[in-house]
């Protein structure tokens, strides 16, 4: 198949995923088109098989924001012409679904040009907090030839939102060989020069994933005597805020802000216990790469976060801002090595028989037909 995929070209879980998707399908024969306005995170190699599209923006003194939804719209028409595409895969709803729709309907009648929608989370929770984006949010939806969920949670949560249940729910992955847990012993050493254990935190540090609470956490773990240290991966708004937090509870020496990284399996395999204290997460992708890596997760009981981590046998669940329990749970695994090595085989056996590629990426495949079979019987 020729496949057009269009993710936000940006450090999070959306754009990871359709970044990944991309690649394990072009492993398997597919040639996938990314079409973005950037180069999207983690795709750091193109090929015959994986290649990308820039959308260009027009600059015109009537507009006071660049059109960016017509801009993709036409980029997306025009190499679903040049590149005779089979479908286009949009990851989150606006305003790609929207542009996508746009798309197949310029090209109507001479060419069929199915869109799928993959819902991420945070396009569905964005109508809670505007409700005005509801109505177009739900048009994008309901006109996608197919659309598909990260978990069962934000299935409901978006038909509890826009009446809409008709979405298959095909989760999040990861690559086995990929996602696996190898000594980084020079890593390991730079970050707990004295040995310490490692807490680390993984996020695009939105105020949705709470990365204060993990200095928080820190802070009491090391007043109950476990003189751990924490990492901090990513970068975004609330970085200065955990950073100034840090220094006003005097464990500014025991935080190290890494920034964003290409490589977040590294940083995996030296962590002891992954922190994700989210007050909304639809999925968790940050917990599933952790768990793959043999890291116990302890995150906050929301969103599709039950449905990856298992409470007490790949991690510890608590409710959202429960910091004195997150930090009793963290000090207590990492007091107990045994327990805590023992969880995290657990932990890597669940993410494999459930989330790996093998598994999943058939299921897009799979679903792609479907949606390219139905719309060639629907157009006659």
């Amino acid at each position: 198949m020729n496949i057009g995929i269009t993710v936000y070209p940006t450090y999070g879980g959306s754009g990871i995923v359709g970044s990944e998707l991309g690649k394990e399908l072009a492993e398997r024969g597919h040639t996938v088109h990314f079409i973005s306005s950037a180069l999207p995170t983690r795709l750091t190699q193109l090929s015959e098989r994986v290649r990308f599209h820039e959308v260009e923006m027009m600059s015109y003194p009537l507009f006071e924001h660049q059109p960016y939804t017509l801009a993709l719209a036409t980029k997306m028409a025009d190499v679903a012409e040049t590149e005779n595409l089979d479908l286009l895969h949009v990851h989150y709803a606006i305003p790609h679904s929207i542009s996508a729709i746009l798309a197949r309907e310029s090209l109507k009648p001479h060419r069929i040009l199915p869109v799928i929608t993959t819902l991420h989370g945070t396009d569905i929770t964005l109508v809670g907090a505007d409700r005005s984006y509801l109505p177009i949010t739900r048009y994008g939806i309901a006109q996608s030839d197919g659309v598909t969920a990260v978990s069962n949670h934000l299935k409901q949560a978006t038909a509890d939102t826009f009446q809409f249940d008709n979405i298959a729910v095909i989760p999040n992955f990861i690559c086995a060989s990929d996602y696996s847990r190898r000594p980084r012993a020079e890593l390991r050493e730079e970050l707990a020069p004295d040995g310490e254990p490692l807490l680390v935190h993984v996020s695009n540090f939105r105020p949705v994933k709470r990365p204060v609470d993990c200095v928080e956490i820190l802070a009491r773990v090391r007043g109950r005597g476990v003189l751990a240290r924490l990492v901090m991966v990513g970068d975004g708004s609330e970085r200065s805020s955990a950073e100034h937090r840090a220094r006003c509870l005097g464990v500014d020496a025991y935080c190290t802000f890494v920034g964003k990284q290409p490589r977040i399996v590294d940083y995996l395999s030296v962590a002891d216990v992954l922190l994700l204290p989210s007050e909304q997460e639809s999925f968790g992708l940050a917990a599933l790469e952790a768990l793959a890596c043999e890291v116990p997760v302890i995150a906050s009981r929301v969103g599709g976060i039950p449905e990856v981590v298992d409470d007490g046998l790949t991690g510890c669940l608590s409710e959202v801002g429960d910091i004195e329990k997150m930090s009793a749970d963290a000090a207590h695994l990492l007091s107990h090595e045994d327990e805590r090595r023992e969880m995290g085989r657990r932990a890597r056996a669940s993410a494999v028989s459930r989330y790996s590629t093998d598994l999943v990426i058939p299921q897009y495949i799979e679903f792609y037909e479907r949606v390219i079979a139905a719309s060639k019987e629907q157009a006659g």
